[in-house]
């Protein structure tokens, strides 16, 4: 295989990765109002993706950094013209961190439904702004012929873009909610499949809008065809979690979610930034990759450490796979296990 198209598998695989393991962690934080009733069910919610969310948030440290060494024209393209979403993406996954550590310090409600809300906040603007990102990434955006972007922020916000943004934040909040309904029980549990199913019909209505309209617009059959299956995936887990089947429903969440990410890199495959005012301007696999000795390195390092890093990663699912639940939080206002 050519390393051009190695790489942007790669670069694929670690975008997926991201979306799927840290959309449940978004989900989780934006079903806070909707889940958490008080203080104790809170700190449930957090708990449950508290050995895990920094975990998780490193897939996108390494997607930028293959993205960064493999396709360097692609990221400098992709970081000087999204500059302003990418720069809110890190604010709100900075404020996030920093409110995990920080709610448990202090006793008082007020202190901690600051934080709870900027949890909230911190979850919501990446899962949306993710969304319109890859969303004009694969419709193009106007580009002058050294590359550079030449719209404006407003310009990133169009129908395609926003419809994309929601469509991604759907996702995740559905998912994270499945995912408190497998990692917790009792009440709790009941609720979040509740929640779930009442999230999911939304869900299905604008994610099934979003991928046809990228299968119509900008889709190849090969597209299409993962498009259909995160359809089918999608619908699965809606009727799994239908049936209390908490397992099967977060393991077709998370296919549907991956195949509907994969759709999106085949519908860009050659290019990996088109432009949409002259395609002689289009960055592609082969203008934007690094030379063929970088490319060589880069897979010996990748062969390396990404089954190491997997491993590790399957591990640590193993070892915090139990569930959560109202009696192993203490009554008193103690150090959540979450912030560790």
């Amino acid at each position: 295989m050519d390393l051009t198209i190695l790489w942007f598998c790669i670069v694929g695989f670690l975008f997926v990765g991201y979306f799927v393991l840290d959309g449940f962690d978004f989900g989780v934080g934006m079903s806070l109002p909707f889940l958490g009733r008080d203080d104790k069910d809170r700190r449930v919610l957090i708990n449950t993706i508290g050995p895990i969310w920094d975990l998780n948030e490193t897939w996108v440290i390494v997607a930028g950094a293959a993205l960064f060494a493999a396709f360097p024209e692609w990221y400098a393209t992709l970081f000087s013209g999204f500059y302003l979403p990418l720069l809110l993406i890190l604010l709100a996954l900075i404020l996030r961190g920093v409110s995990f550590e920080y709610r448990h310090q202090r006793p008082e409600a007020a202190w901690k439904k600051r934080f709870d809300r900027m949890i909230v906040i911190g979850s919501a603007v990446p899962a949306f702004l993710w969304g319109v990102a890859f969303s004009n990434i694969v419709a193009g955006v106007p580009l002058d012929a050294d590359h550079n972007y030449i719209g404006g922020f407003l310009a990133l916000l169009n129908p395609y873009a926003l419809l994309g943004g929601l469509t991604t934040l759907l996702l995740f909040f559905t998912h994270g909610v499945v995912f408190v309904s497998l990692k917790t029980d009792g009440d709790i549990r009941l609720r979040a499949r509740r929640l779930a199913t009442r999230s999911g019909v939304v869900t299905i209505v604008v994610a099934a809008s979003f991928l046809l309209w990228t299968t119509l617009a900008f889709g190849t059959l090969a597209s299409a065809l993962l498009s259909a299956a995160a359809a089918v995936a999608l619908i699965g887990s809606f009727l799994a979690n239908l049936r209390a089947r908490e397992g099967v429903a977060f393991g077709l969440m998370a296919l549907t979610i991956g195949l509907a990410v994969l759709s999106l890199f085949f519908a860009l495959f050659p290019d990996v930034m088109p432009a949409s005012n002259d395609p002689a301007n289009s960055l592609t696999i082969e203008n934007a990759s690094s030379s063929e000795y970088t490319l060589t390195i880069m897979s010996w390092v990748a062969l390396i450490f990404l089954p190491l890093i997997l491993a590790y990663q399957g591990f640590t699912y193993w070892i915090f796979r139990k569930r959560v639940t109202r009696a192993q939080i203490p009554e008193a206002a103690e150090l959540p296990e979450a912030a560790h």
